[in-house]
């Protein structure tokens, strides 16, 4: 969800839909929590910023409060703690942290846009009026870092006695050219102090003033631009401040990315004298700046000189810009001119624009990254509208475009040429083969910035052939690598990688390297295949990772392979078709981080695809593995799934012992349900439970949920117990979380829906913890059944609502199906009968047949119908429906579910 102080109090749903708060003490409560987001706000604290004059039982009166405004916003999370409440949302959430983030990472621009008005402007609390004077102090910071000239002067008119901000309105007005008009503001500013203060003015404002008095320099060279500047204007500050603060300045990224239209900008702001240097079609750099401060070799008069000697003589007393840019196909000889330059002429100061750093002492690098999402929107329309006047596009199907051509400037331009000509879904469609679709760019451009190919081109060919090697394996990975993957897999050493970051063919982020996706498609095509070696490689890694998963340590290895997720999918994907026992292998290790991690559905569809290319016989050897895809494909299958469940329950018996992946004997439950106690089967499957400490944590929760399923609750709770006491010992919180979300089944199911909302949160905070999304969004389906059983309607449907929502969103259908079959109970309960039907129907059309977990589902399914039925006054519909799901109980031998539905059938005979 998103929270919004700056302006009116809002909030929006995870869909980005307003939510209405319409009542004031709950808005100011909202607003309390959201500006101490993540952190415990006191009771006291609430009190007295809630009320002038606290009421008598203050505290139910704050507890009655919290209770509304969660009912208000469905999907809200406050938390009550022994110190007060505390709203659970990340802090960046909250615009009023965003925009402090923004600000912090120097981007004003982007902090002063999420201002819609006077900060709280619709509350009226205690609390309110130093919250605004410090978000007042905040939205300054804002204009100043990224203000308008307009916004400068509403500023500069409200506080006028501020004198940082009259010299940022001054130093606006003197960039846009109206230096008369910046002095004018100076002299009233001064006036102003010394009338109402008695003072001069400061130094920062002195200073402003000496910058607006500076004569204006010639700018040589600099080109003249044809179309707007979108979308850098936070590197466009922070490009202008670092000039100042030092000599040496470098714009390095990619090629397309728009070092060169950055610098021209810069250049056009800079006061003094400046000169443009394009090193693109020489060789000579020395020369070349020579021309470009204006002197050509044979017109300086100075015999006896070289022509180094002469450009240092050139500028020794000169104070001046130098913008050198496309450095990179002569970066030696560029390093080694322009820092004889820097040492012999003081004044002088060099942009440079690069694929790579100069790395010359005391050399500042900026970056010029991709364009984020918004901007590279806003690029997008704006050279499409200038080719096609009235051009208009929703805003994804834009931002779609923009992602998959990440964010490179120029990309972005060639596609948005092409709507003159191209419908954008044709545009989209064609971007598979972006360098075919985006080869026609301004003729007036230079030949490596005309097409995408070109771009990519010049900076391939200015690798060494180790360079463009390793560039071509790099292109293996997907999402990118860590350095060790980086190693093994392409056969490569540490310096080759780091010379690819430093020429813009590869980034780096914290441990992670990656390649752009345009620089990936050229380098794909020079690429040999790893894809074997990439596999083995990440089958190692999660063979490695497995026993970590069920240890102290599983956040931290659930971490590592998340980011390495694209890789072990392409991994699959690759071996399916070209080596199935591999896949096997791979699909088997993978289970334990798919379970914790709440991605069944995605195991599940790999699981599925990898059994179709192998066929019916697992490869000799491999039948473990075989019989764990049988069990992880079933969320999936289609048909008549007794042959596979007959198969699975074959291929282990026949394990002389625990199986390699101790998760297997929980897979073997989940698919096929519990055998009846000391039957052979549950004998056989005992010994496939190891002695281990994991195990015997998931013999306690297995043996828990058989003796409920069996008719006693009271021990069937003291073993959930243990089960959650022993996975807690050896530090697994997936355990954890699954033994606590069954001891709120046994809460509810004895009544006791306060119990069960307790044990529900921390199941919840685990599985959360985890970022395990189809497991969080079961939990809340349980809450929402928790709070219907409490008389809470409204906040049952709030959260089938917005566990529907989580379901789809991590392609869990079974969850979906509990969900449609939770709203078809509150429907029943609200007596509209005919929307109960359609979320019944809804349910079991997403429930797939023949194993035991949506067998279950189908038998709660059938038992609501029944339920429907009898309330609708059509007692043979209902028994029919009755009996169906008794039969289904009896068949799982679920005593539990089968009590329910016989004492159903009893009412409907009557007495």
């Amino acid at each position: 969800m998103r929270f919004g102080v700056l302006g009116p109090v809002e909030v929006r749903d995870e869909t980005g839909t307003p939510v209405a708060v319409p009542a004031p003490r709950q808005r100011a409560l909202l607003a309390m929590l959201a500006l101490d987001a993540g952190r415990i706000v006191g009771h006291d604290r609430l009190l007295d910023g809630l009320y002038a004059d606290p009421p008598a039982g203050a505290a139910n009166a704050l507890q009655s409060q919290v209770s509304r405004l969660r009912r208000t916003v469905p999907g809200l999370v406050i938390e009550h703690h022994p110190a007060g409440y505390r709203l659970v949302a990340e802090p960046s959430e909250v615009d009023s942290q965003r925009c402090v983030e923004l600000l912090d990472a120097g981007r004003g621009v982007e902090a002063l846009a999420l201002w819609r008005g006077p900060a709280l402007a619709d509350v009226d609390a205690p609390f309110a009026g130093e919250a605004r004077q410090r978000l007042a102090e905040v939205f300054i910071n804002c204009v100043l870092s990224g203000g308008t000239t307009n916004d400068l002067r509403e500023l500069s008119a409200e506080h006028p006695l501020r004198e940082d901000v009259r010299a940022a309105f001054m130093r606006a007005l003197h960039r846009d050219g109206r230096q008369t008009e910046a002095l004018e503001v100076f002299a009233q500013g001064r006036a102003l102090l010394a009338d109402e203060l008695g003072v001069d003015p400061s130094p920062g404002l002195a200073a402003a003033h000496l910058e607006v008095l500076q004569a204006q320099a010639p700018h040589r060279g600099v080109p003249a631009q044809l179309t707007s500047f979108v979308g850098r204007d936070e590197d466009l500050r922070r490009v202008t401040k670092w000039l100042g603060e030092n000599r040496l300045v470098t714009l390095i990224g990619p090629g397309g990315t728009g070092k060169t239209r950055l610098a021209v900008e810069v250049a056009h702001r800079e006061p003094g004298e400046v000169a443009f240097v394009d090193l693109s079609a020489t060789t000579d750099v020395a020369r070349a700046l020579l021309d470009g401060i204006g002197l050509r070799e044979a017109g300086l008069l100075t015999a006896g000189l070289g022509v180094e000697e002469r450009l240092q003589a050139a500028l020794a007393t000169r104070a001046a810009l130098l913008v050198v840019d496309n450095c990179e196909h002569v970066i030696d000889d560029a390093a080694r001119v322009l820092g004889t330059v820097l040492a012999a002429c003081p004044q002088v100061r060099v942009l440079a624009t690069s694929r790579e750093p100069l790395g010359i002492t005391g050399e500042t690098l900026s970056p010029v990254t991709p364009l984020d999402e918004d901007a590279a929107v806003r690029l997008f329309l704006d050279r499409a509208q200038a080719v096609r006047p009235g051009f208009t596009a929703e805003h994804h199907v834009i931002a779609e475009v923009c992602r998959r051509l990440d964010g490179i400037a120029l990309a972005i331009e060639l596609a948005a040429a092409r709507v003159r000509s191209l419908p954008l879904s044709e545009i989209t469609a064609r971007l598979d083969d972006r360098f075919r679709l985006l080869s026609k760019g301004s003729r007036t451009a230079a030949p490596r910035h005309r097409t995408l190919h070109a771009v990519v081109e010049w900076s391939w060919d200015l690798l060494t052939d180790t360079e463009r090697d390793l560039a071509a394996r790099f292109t293996v990975f997907r999402g990118g690598a860590t350095l060790a993957a980086v190693t093994a897999v392409c056969r490569s050493d540490v310096d080759t990688l780091t010379s690819l970051v430093d020429k813009s063919l590869v980034e780096v982020t914290d441990d992670r390297y990656r390649m752009l996706d345009t620089i990936r498609a050229f380098c794909a095509t020079h690429a040999p295949d790893l894809n074997a070696a990439h596999a083995q490689w990440f089958l190692r890694r999660v063979q490695e990772a497995e026993p970590h998963l069920r240890a102290h340590d599983q956040i931290q290895w659930l971490t590592r392979l998340g980011a390495d997720h694209d890789n072990l999918v392409a991994a699959v994907t690759w071996a399916t078709t070209n080596d199935i026992e591999l896949a096997l292998e791979l699909v088997a290790a993978l289970a334990t981080y798919y379970w914790c991690r709440g991605l069944r559905t995605e195991a599940a569809t790999q699981a599925e695809a990898v059994l179709r290319a192998c066929g019916e016989t697992p490869p000799a050897g491999r039948e473990q593995e075989y019989a764990m895809c049988l069990l992880i494909a079933w969320p999936v299958a289609t048909g008549d799934q007794s042959a596979r469940q007959r198969q699975a329950d074959e291929l282990l018996f026949g394990l002389p012992g625990p199986p390699r992946y101790p998760i297997l004997s929980m897979m073997w439950g989940m698919a096929l349900g519990a055998p009846e106690t000391e039957s052979q089967n549950w004998h056989r499957r005992h010994r496939l439970i190891g002695d281990d400490p994991w195990s015997t944590a998931l013999a306690f929760v297995g043996d828990g949920l058989m003796t409920w399923q069996q008719g006693d609750p009271g021990a069937a709770r003291d073993l959930l117990h243990r089960g959650a006491e022993a996975f807690e010992r050896v530090g697994d919180r997936w355990g954890v979380a699954l033994a606590v979300n069954q001891l709120a089944e046994l809460a509810l199911a004895a009544g006791d829906p306060t119990g069960a909302l307790a044990y529900i949160e921390r199941a919840r905070g685990l599985f959360e913890e985890l970022g395990a999304a189809e497991d969080t969004a079961e939990v809340i389906v349980n809450r929402a059944r928790a709070l219907l059983a409490a008389g809470d309607l409204a906040g049952a449907r709030a959260d089938y609502t917005e566990a529907l929502t989580a379901a789809r969103r991590a392609g869990a259908p079974l969850v979906e199906a509990n969900c449609h079959c939770g709203l078809a109970e509150l429907a029943r309960l609200t007596g509209d009968l005919a929307t109960a039907r359609a979320e019944c129907d809804r349910a079991w059309e997403l429930t797939p047949g023949g194993w035991y977990g949506p067998d279950e589902m189908r038998c709660h399914i059938a038992f609501e119908r029944g339920r429907i039925a009898r309330a609708g006054g059509d007692p043979a519909e209902a028994r029919r429906h009755l009996e169906e799901a008794l039969r289904r109980a009896v068949g799982q031998r679920n005593v539990v579910t089968e009590t329910a539905v016989r004492a159903e059938l009893a009412a409907l005979a009557g007495p």
